[in-house]
């Protein structure tokens, strides 16, 4: 019986103790209320404390600076163009007690930063085109040859506020609002910019058609080349010919002059026997076995033959 009752002290002495003690990290401050009314100041040293058990209760901030990503949002700027706009910003609990008494914890902070955040970015995107939004300075760039006519006229166009001075904007008013609510707003950036889908899908139907026409015009520059190309070797072709050509006519005509040179060789030396050949040969081109011929008695073939036959 005196065991169970010691035991049962015991145990009732570890959970008062447990519940009048806590622990404070490096990264934490501790704001302690009590029936849910903030009691004392906020408490930031690290190492173990003491409060009153069952009676108050430890709320646990964090220190250190925190990350904010918003929700992408529909904004359409002042040149009338819609584009969705993704911001993310960077913020600490600046005042553990007011943060507390204004919006009960981080998720509660961060619902809060949606509404000034995602306010203060669309009335700053809404007062500027949307050139000023993507491009920070004026920095000269190149367009090339493939680009040109896709958006390089809006591209070429000269920014006075820029993008880092928006978002620098968006910050100044931003933070102006956050610390009644014990936050604290460092940054604030522009993660990423999009077309709405309506839009975007212009945009593309631009960039195809741009594309379309800078492919039919090389198309057209390499039919352009292929046909000078094709002509050249025409000109090539032909010239090849017509000079083999000539180089065969003067062959020809060196073997004729050759051939006539030896044939009047032979019929200086010997005439009587060459016209006899020649005979011979147009009797040969012209007479068959079913061949009549009625000759002369002056003829020429008539006169070799009585010739031959004497």
């Amino acid at each position: 019986m005196k065991s169970a009752l010691l035991l049962g002290w015991i145990v009732l002495l570890t959970i008062v103790v447990l519940a009048s003690t806590y622990t404070i990290g490096e990264t934490e401050q501790v704001l302690i209320t009590q029936f849910g009314r903030p009691v004392g100041a906020v408490i930031a040293s690290p190492g173990l404390h003491l409060k009153t058990p069952f009676v108050q209760e430890v709320h646990r901030f964090d220190k250190r600076w925190l990350e904010y990503d918003g929700d992408p949002n529909e904004i359409p700027t002042r040149d009338k163009k819609y584009i969705w706009v993704d911001t993310y910003a960077r913020w600490r609990i600046a005042d553990p007690l007011l943060f507390f008494q204004a919006v009960q914890d981080e998720i509660g902070g961060q619902s809060r930063l949606d509404d000034i955040v995602d306010g203060q970015t669309r009335y700053a995107i809404a007062s500027f085109d949307l050139i000023e939004a993507v491009r920070s300075s004026n920095r000269e760039f190149e367009i090339t040859e493939e680009l040109q006519g896709i958006g390089s006229e809006e591209a070429r166009a000269r920014i006075l506020t820029g993008r880092a001075e928006i978002e620098k904007i968006i910050l100044e008013k931003a933070a102006k609002i956050t610390p009644q609510f014990g936050i604290e707003l460092v940054d604030v950036r522009i993660k990423r910019l999009n077309y709405v889908e309506t839009v975007q899908q212009k945009v593309f139907e631009r960039m195809i058609s741009e594309r379309k026409r800078i492919a039919e015009r090389s198309r057209s520059e390499g039919q352009g080349r292929a046909a000078e190309i094709l002509g050249e070797k025409e000109r090539e072709v032909r010239s090849a010919g017509s000079t083999g050509y000539k180089q065969a006519q003067d062959l020809k005509g060196q073997a004729d002059a050759k051939a006539i040179a030896i044939t009047a060789s032979a019929f200086n030396r010997d005439p009587d026997l060459y016209q006899f050949l020649k005979s011979l040969e147009t009797l040969n081109a012209t007479v068959d076995k079913d061949t009549w011929m009625v000759l002369s008695t002056e003829s020429e073939v008539l006169r070799f033959l009585k010739t031959s036959a004497k």
